[in-house]
Formats: structure tokens, sequence, C-alpha cells
């Protein structure tokens, strides 16, 4: 119930009726009119010192409910130089203005609602914002709940086996600076042999697993054999025959891989090439490649076929690039997928998820990502486009025609 800020012009009182009294000045919204038969003042606060604690009853039409007569008393603190003095009107003693008086601090604290400060309602508001924030936050999502019921996907081991992969990793890497011990290769030489793998791969229609085996193989017999650039090739069919000997069901005869080098060697020597190769590796076949961790990596990031095959591309430019093998097969992997992912779709999208399966943040990645980019826009040109034309395919989705990711470049 509102007050208005002048007198009414007529007011019944024990059935009379008598002449209204408009004041010269505008009533503030600090002070209370009561009547002083009533000997009552409607604010709580002014009570205390004026109304008995068994007086009369404010009337209803004169009543303030306890919620608006708080509010107003916090719009409007009393001015502490006023006093307790009753004014009256000049002309009679029909009404008393009772001007609010500063009360004492345990008063102030018993009867009067305290008035917040705006640091209390900011740090409300910020609490308010931080519950909030702990209710919409982004959570992990399990990307194995579906598969609970397929014994193929072995969902009660699939984390400790990834973990296992990951300590592995470091073993099965070579160093990236292997070349300095060749003393008749290169890294670009490297390069051509595996872009030429890539469309051999591609022609024989293996499986994906089978040609990061191969790049593996190859690295690591380098790693530990010095090669003459004329064995180069030899080295790399051998690679290709074991990798295809342990993912395929079907595998190449060793005469078609002869043919394939337009015969530039025997049977005998891929077999005595494939001895030393065994031999040399200790016969250590099982390594985490970059497929694993491909296969793991695009589940968390909740891909569709574009994103996979976009992912595929990147991540096949990289095993050509000698320069890449500083990076561990997972680090690689999940820039691929976060190069592509922002090929597609922009920046934004390496969520939480994709970060806990992982084990690599967004900063983590973005200074290989930029390596990948690099390698995007020079896919289509020069000696080394085996994998493009791969990939310029409708099998793959013409997943090389997508305009790479310019602006991760300039990322900070």
């Amino acid at each position: 119930m509102a007050i208005s800020n002048s007198v009414p012009t007529n007011i019944q009182q024990g059935g009379g009726e008598m002449e209204g009294r408009k004041f010269g000045v505008e009533i503030k919204a600090n002070r209370r009119v009561i009547n002083h038969n009533y000997h009552c003042v409607v604010n709580k606060r002014e009570s205390n010192g004026v109304c008995d604690k068994n007086g009369p009853v404010v009337p209803a039409h004169r009543q303030i409910t306890r919620k608006y007569a708080s509010q107003m008393a916090i719009s409007q603190h009393p001015r502490p130089e006023e006093s307790k003095k009753p004014k009256t009107s000049s002309s009679g003693n029909e009404f008393i203005v009772w001007e609010d008086i500063p009360l004492t601090d345990a008063e102030d604290s018993k009867d009067q609602p305290m008035s917040m400060s705006i640091e209390q309602l900011d740090i409300q508001d910020n609490q308010m914002e931080v519950e909030m924030e702990d209710i919409f936050e982004e959570t992990v999502l399990d990307i194995d709940g579906d598969d609970a019921k397929d014994p193929l996907a072995i969902v009660d081991y699939i984390e400790d086996l990834y973990t296992s992969y990951k300590k592995m990793e470091s073993s099965s890497c070579v160093s990236p600076c292997y070349m300095a011990q060749q003393f008749d290769i290169n890294g670009r030489m490297r390069a051509i042999l595996i872009d030429w793998l890539v469309e051999v791969h591609h022609k024989f229609e293996l499986r994906e697993e089978t040609l990061f085996l191969t790049v593996n193989l190859i690295d690591r017999f380098l790693e530990k054999q010095s090669v003459v650039r004329k064995k180069l090739q030899l080295v790399g069919l051998v690679a290709l025959l074991l990798a295809c000997k342990y993912e395929e069901v079907s595998v190449p005869v060793v005469d078609d891989l002869v043919f394939i080098s337009d015969k530039a060697y025997t049977r005998k020597e891929v077999l005595e090439m494939e001895r030393l190769m065994l031999n040399t590796l200790q016969f250590n076949m099982s390594v985490p490649t970059p497929y694993v961790f491909m296969r793991r990596f695009l589940k968390a990031a909740q891909s569709d076929k574009k994103l996979e095959q976009l992912s595929f591309f990147l991540i096949e430019l990289c095993q050509v690039e000698y320069e890449m093998l500083k990076y561990p097969p997972s680090f690689l992997v999940a820039a691929a997928i976060y190069t592509a992912q922002s090929t597609l779709y922009g920046g934004g999208q390496w969520n939480k998820t994709c970060q806990w399966h992982t084990g690599y943040t967004e900063d983590q990645l973005l200074e290989c990502s930029r390596l990948v980019v690099g390698l995007h826009e020079r896919a289509g040109t020069g000696k080394f486009t085996g994998v493009h034309r791969k990939y310029n395919t409708s099998k793959y989705g013409y997943a090389a025609r997508c305009e790479p990711a310019h602006f991760l470049e300039q990322a900070q």
C-alpha cells in the first residue's frame, strides 16, 4: 500500500467530519503521518519510543505490511542531525508529524532491517555465477557406454590398454635425428619412399593400420642399420610385406612386390632383407602406431565420417615428413584431429572429453597444429603428392579439397 504525498481532504472520526488541512511543503519519504488519537506510529521503528506495547491497533486502511515497511526503511536512512521533536500543524493538534530519529546500534540491529552494501550484492552475484557455472560445467563423456555389451570392445580393459600404449610409445619411437647416422640417404629420400608406399598401399587396398606399421618398421630399421640408397626401396617393400603378414588376412605374394619395384630386386634379395629386418628389430612387431590412437581419439571427438577422413589425410601427410618424427604418435594424432576439427568447424572444438582421453590440451597442440596446416597447404604441390591424390577421390570424400585452417597459423 503506497503512502500518498499529501494529507487526505476529509477524514471520518467518531461520526463527525473535520476539515482537512494541507501542509505547506511536501511530506518526505522518511516521515510518518499518524492520528494522535491512536497514539501509535505506523513504522515499527518509531513505535519503540512512542506507542505503548499494548496500545490500540492501527485501522486496516492505515496499516503497512512488514514487507513494505522494511523496503521503505532500507530505501532511506534517518538523518543523524535530526532530534526527537514532534512537529504540529500551525492550526491545531489534529495531526502530529514524527521525524525519523537515529537509533542506538543495539536498537538498530534489533528492529531495523539492515541495508545491503553494493559490495555484498556483488559477492552474492559472484557466488550465484559460480554456482551456475558448476551446474552447467562441461563434463567428460563416457565414450564407451554404448559398447558395454560388445565383447569385442573390451570396455572393462580399454582404459588400461591405452595407458599401456602411452607407456610403450616412447620405446617404439625413433630419434628425430637418426638420419645423421646414415651416410648415403637423407630425409628427402625417406619422404620419396613413404609417398610411393602410400600409393602402393592404396592400389593393393590394404588395411589402414598396415600403412602406419610399415612406416614404423622402416624408421626403426633405419635407425639401427645403415643402408645405401639403391637398397632403400627394398627396405620399404620388405617393411610393407612384414606389416601385411602382421595385419592383413590376405597377404601380397613376394612376386607381386618384385613386380611393383619394376624387378629392381630378386625374390632372394627380398627374403634376405626380410630376415635382416626381423633380426634387427628382434621380431618386435607389436608397437602402438598412430592408427591405434587415431581410432580412440576420434571416438572421444565424437567424429563423423568427414572429420575421420580429414584426420587420416592429415596424419598421413605427417607420416611422409621426416621432421614430424620429433612428436610421439599419440601427440601427432591429437594434433591432426584438432587441426581437422578447426578446419571443418572452426576453433573451440577441443573439449574436455578430447583433453581427458588424449591427455593433451589445446595449448599444447597448437604449435604442432601449425605445422600440420603448413603440410596441408603444400599437399597438392611439389613432388610428394601421393597422399593428396589418394584423398582427392570420392572414396575418401574428397578430403584433400578442404581449405586449410589458416587462422591457426596466426593464433597465439
